[in-house]
């Protein structure tokens, strides 16, 4: 499967260029996001349709890579991933008073920041905590909205 250059510029601008996962800026990375499926390529119901595809960065698209399920650590339980195309990220996210962690309000929300490691809990202080930082100081982050909202 090859995804046109025309649907990458949608999933981008649809996205307002943040990770639909994390909320990161493309903007303040070092290089374009990602175009993920929201249901891996390696399943065999997976298409190139935008409505299967997400923005995400190169950290959320690797701690992602073909999983559709995370646990969730309050229950223990499965749970489906976050899904940007049937859901609202307000709905199972929240940002911390402090603007640095996102924090999983529901399991879809904490399964989900449990298995794409959205606040490097793995790393102890990790880069994504250290350039949302950055970002708070420069006064963009975090975001104010979903970005399937309109401004």
């Amino acid at each position: 499967m090859t995804i046109n250059n025309a649907t990458r510029k949608l999933v981008r601008k649809r996205a307002k260029y943040l990770c639909e996962y994390c909320h990161s800026s493309e903007e303040a990375g070092a290089a374009l996001f990602e175009i993920d499926h929201i249901t891996p390529q390696s399943l065999p119901n997976s298409t190139d349709e935008p409505n299967n595809l997400a923005l995400a960065c190169q950290r959320c698209n690797g701690y992602r890579y073909n999983f559709t399920t995370g646990v969730d650590p309050e229950t223990g339980n499965v749970i489906s991933l976050f899904n940007p195309r049937e859901q609202n990220w307000a709905d199972h996210f929240v940002w911390s008073p402090d603007g640095l962690k996102i924090i999983g309000t529901t399991p879809t929300g904490r399964a989900t920041c449990n298995r794409l490691d959205l606040n490097d809990e793995r790393n102890n202080e990790g880069s994504i905590i250290k350039a949302r930082r950055l970002w708070i100081k420069g006064g963009w982050h975090p975001p104010l909205k979903d970005p399937r909202q309109e401004s």
